[in-house]
C-alpha cells in the first residue's frame, strides 16, 4: 500500500483492527539492486478507542536497550488485551542497526539529525520524513529510546521536554507519564540550538514526546534494559492502553538540567585524553575533568582540561582516543520540574 506524502511503502493497514507484522519498504536503487528496497520491521496492534503510542528504537544503530526491549515487547503484543493502537519499530534506521554504528552505512546519515527529512532525499532523510509526515501525524504520544551507543556511556536517564506552563492539562499530564517511567534522573537536555532531532519533530505536530538515554558502549546492560522494560510498562498503564499489573511503585527519579555550553567538556585538539572523573561524580567549576595527550610529542606534559561548570557528570566518552570538538562529558545540575 503506498503512500502520497511519502516514497516509503508499507503493507501494514494503521486503521486495520487487530494485530499485524510487516515492513516499512525503503526505496533502495544500488549498483546491484536496480529495483531494491530495504524493508524496516514494525508491528501495529489496533484495539480502537484510545490513544495511539508509537514506541521506536534503533534511531542510533548501536544502541541496544531500547530495541531489545521492543522486540520482546512486539512478541508478546498478540496475547496483550489493550485500548488504543501500539506502533512498534525496533529498528526505525534499520540499516545502521544492523551495521552496529550510529549513522547508517549506506549514506552516512544520522537520523536524528535529519528531521524533517526529505521525500526524494537519501535513505536516511526518507526515513525521517515517513516519521514526520506518515507517522507523527497519527500518534498522540511517542517514546524514543537511545543509549550512548559505542562512544559514550549514559547515566540511566529519561529526556524531558515538558509542555510550557502555560499548558497545565498538557503539562501535568506528562509530568504524570515522566514519574511513571520512574528511571533514576530525569533531565532536561539543552543541545545547543540543535532542531533536526524526533524530539523537533514531534514538537512540531503538537505530540507529546518522551525519550531516553539507558547506557552505553554499544552494549544491552541487563540493569538498564530492565529500567526501560518496568518504565514502559508503568508508562503505558499510566495512559490506560494496557491493564494495571501489579508492579511496584516506580522510583523517586532525580531531576537535572543541563545548562548551556558551560555543561559540555570538548577536546580541544587531538590526542589522547585521561580522564580525571567518572559517571555519576558531582563536580564543579574549574576541577581537572582530565589530560589530553599528543602522541606525536609524547614527552610534552599533557594539556589540562577543566569542567566549566558545577553538575553531575551524566555522560562520559568511551573512546580515549579524541579528535578537536569531540565531547568528552556532559554535566547537568539538580532542578525542580514543579
Amino acid at each position: 500500500m503506498s503512500t502520497s506524502a511519502s516514497l516509503i511503502a508499507t503493507d501494514i493497514d494503521y486503521e486495520r483492527a487487530g494485530f499485524q507484522t510487516g515492513t516499512l519498504r525503503l526505496p533502495y536503487s544500488h549498483d546491484r539492486s536496480a529495483y531494491g528496497h530495504i524493508p524496516i520491521p514494525l508491528a501495529v496492534l489496533n484495539a480502537g478507542d484510545g490513544p495511539t503510542v508509537l514506541l521506536t528504537g534503533g534511531n542510533h544503530g548501536d544502541e541496544y536497550e531500547g530495541p531489545v526491549a521492543l522486540m520482546k515487547l512486539m512478541q508478546r503484543l498478540p496475547t496483550l488485551a489493550i485500548r488504543g493502537r501500539l506502533i512498534v519499530i525496533p529498528a526505525l534506521n534499520f540499516p545502521a542497526f544492523l551495521n552496529g554504528t550510529r549513522t547508517s552505512p549506506i549514506d552516512s546519515g544520522n537520523l536524528n539529525r535529519l528531521f524533517p527529512g526529505a521525500r526524494h532525499g537519501k535513505p536516511t532523510e526518507m526515513i525521517a520524513h515517513y516519521v514526520e509526515t506518515e507517522l507523527l501525524p497519527r500518534a498522540d504520544i511517542v517514546f524514543d529510546f537511545h543509549a550512548g551507543g559505542a562512544s559514550f556511556d549514559h547515566a540511566p536517564t529519561l529526556l524531558a521536554s515538558p509542555p510550557p506552563a502555560s499548558d497545565p492539562a498538557r503539562r501535568a499530564r506528562y509530568l504524570d507519564l515522566m514519574r511513571a517511567f520512574g528511571a533514576p534522573n530525569t533531565m532536561v537536555m539543552d543541545l545547543l540550538g540543535e532542531d533536526r532531532t524526533f524530539a523537533a519533530a514531534a514538537e512540531r505536530h503538537g505530540t507529546l514526546f518522551l525519550c531516553g538515554e539507558f547506557g552505553g558502549h554499544a552494549g544491552c546492560d541487563a540493569g538498564n534494559l530492565a529500567i526501560v522494560e518496568r518504565g514502559l510498562q508503568r508508562v503505558l498503564q499510566q495512559l490506560g492502553v494496557v491493564p494495571d499489573e501489579d508492579l511496584a511503585a516506580p522510583p523517586r527519579t532525580r531531576t537535572l538540567r543541563v545548562e548551556g555550553a558551560r555543561h559540555y567538556v570538548y577536546a580541544p585538539h587531538a590526542g589522547v585524553f585521561e580522564p580525571a572523573f567518572s559517571l555519576d561524580d558531582d563536580v564543579r567549576a574549574g576541577q581537572l575533568a582530565g589530560r589530553l595527550f599528543d602522541p606525536h610529542e609524547p614527552w610534552r606534559a599533557p594539556r589540562e582540561i577543566a569542567f566549566g561548570g558545577d553538575g553531575r557528570v551524566m555522560c562520559a566518552r568511551t573512546f580515549a582516543r579524541v579528535e578537536a570538538g569531540d565531547c568528552i562529558a556532559l554535566l547537568a545540575a539538580e532542578t525542580s520540574l514543579d
